[in-house]
């Protein structure tokens, strides 16, 4: 067995799904197939759940899915040396298809990459996060998390044996309030929901008939096709207020701890663009940046 069939076997016993990173492959980002699949877990047992069977994949009825297919299983091309998609296909077990595990938790660290840093500040938080938030039904709940001294134990800056962790650190995890979930994203949850609606009319008025878009079909949970509802203007708005609040949750559990307030301009994208192409090492403003 490969190394990487090792590492690959590793995390799916701990029950951590794959995901691809923009930095390394092209098939990372906000749409790729572990986002639908955090958003189906998060979900509560509907009809795509209940039509599929624990029984082998040949008594799996056909389903119209471009996420999970007629087997419990997605792919993903797997990249060939130098970064092109070659032939092969990355293959990854859907826990979403079985509805005794939808409903579930799903944890997330929304920075989307390592980041230490002496004041302990915090870098913006991906989209993807938000993606969850958004369409996931019902409407979950978070539970913000506060996680420290995990710098002292596998620093990025540290050097051989790299591999090892350091032993004798102090680490601390502290838990938030469960936050409601409706109360708090209420209002965006309902912006989502006109902007589908919006593109379900403007679909049945261009072909005729009612269509499923925007990743709010039975079958379609979790999946958003090409055009506004992926990257307009207003949807794009949407989900950097929707990370934002999200992130506030998590700076209360930092107040209880004792630290100051940030800088309220790391909290945006745009302040961490001006790194530039860096994907690990030390950054400009004295942070470290991790690998994976």
């Amino acid at each position: 067995m490969s190394p990487c069939s090792i590492l690959n076997n590793y995390f799916l016993a701990g029950q951590v799904l794959p995901t691809y990173r923009l930095m390394h492959s092209p098939h990372g980002g906000l749409f790729q197939p572990t986002i639908s699949e955090a958003i189906r877990l998060l979900s509560g047992p509907g009809p795509t759940a209940q039509t599929r069977h624990f029984s082998a994949v040949a008594d799996v009825p056909e389903i119209v899915d471009p996420f999970a297919g007629a087997a419990l299983t997605y792919t993903v091309p797997r990249l060939r040396v130098g970064g092109a998609a070659g032939a092969q296909q990355d293959t990854w077990p859907s826990p979403s298809a079985y509805a005794t595990r939808r409903h579930a938790w799903v944890h997330v660290y929304p920075e989307g990459r390592t980041h230490q840093r002496g004041d302990r500040t915090m870098r913006y938080f991906k989209w993807g996060v938000a993606r969850m938030m958004l369409e996931a039904e019902p409407c979950p709940d978070v539970v913000p998390m506060w996680i420290e001294g995990f710098e002292h134990v596998m620093h990025e800056s540290r050097r051989f044996p790299r591999f090892v962790p350091r032993v004798g650190k102090r680490l601390s995890v502290t838990f938030g309030e469960r936050v409601d979930g409706e109360r708090v994203f209420g209002d965006l949850r309902e912006r989502w929901r006109r902007l589908v609606e919006e593109e379900k009319d403007g679909e049945m008025c261009e072909h005729g008939r009612n269509q499923s878009v925007g990743g709010q079909g039975a079958q379609e949970l979790g999946v958003v096709r090409e055009g506004r509802l992926r990257d307009g203007e207003e949807v794009r708005s949407l989900r950097e207020e929707c990370a934002l609040r999200i992130r506030e949750e998590v700076l209360r559990v930092r107040r209880s701890r004792g630290l100051p307030d940030e800088d309220p301009k790391v909290s945006k994208w745009e302040t961490w663009k001006a790194e530039g192409g860096r994907i690990e090492g030390e950054m400009q403003d004295g942070s470290h940046v991790g690998r994976t």
